[in-house]
């Protein structure tokens, strides 16, 4: 598959708002392996081969194991995940597929209870904001070279 156009050369404004969603996100309270799994999810569900090979990685560099990552399509039944993990991947998986039921008030309570608001909002923000970096992707057939 050949890469149609090229975001950040063709509307630099654009990709520098982007980056300024980046930059706030990595002065937020969520823990570095989270803000990872968060962004593997994401583009598990939306089938983006670019970004999951890109927050792989990321998260391995930081201490993320194989067994994990490759847990995490079954996130639900798996044991390897903590109630933490849990409550914010049930919030990326119901915010991916929004237009499905939403996001439930059971899940947005457990996130509050477990995040308390400030770090909710956080959350939000980061699975919207891979979101858009995955349509970004999948939408003009960006790819990662080995």
């Amino acid at each position: 598959m050949q890469q149609r156009i090229n975001i950040k050369d063709l509307e630099p404004d654009a990709y520098k708002a982007m980056l300024g969603l980046e930059k706030y996100l990595s002065s937020t309270a969520i823990p570095p392996i989270l803000k990872e799994l968060v962004k593997i999810r994401t583009s598990q569900i939306n089938g983006c081969a670019y970004c999951i090979q890109i927050h792989a990685t990321d998260a391995r560099k930081i201490g993320e194991t194989e067994q994990r990552i490759y847990a995490l399509s079954a996130w639900k039944e798996s044991p390897l995940f903590s109630g933490d993990e849990k409550a914010a991947l049930a919030m990326t998986d119901e915010i991916t597929l929004i237009s499905v039921n939403g996001l439930s008030e059971q899940t947005f309570d457990r996130a509050q209870k477990v995040f308390g608001d400030a770090l909710t909002a956080q959350l939000i923000m980061l699975i919207n904001t891979i979101n858009a970096w995955n349509r970004i992707a999948v939408s003009t057939h960006m790819f990662h070279p080995s």
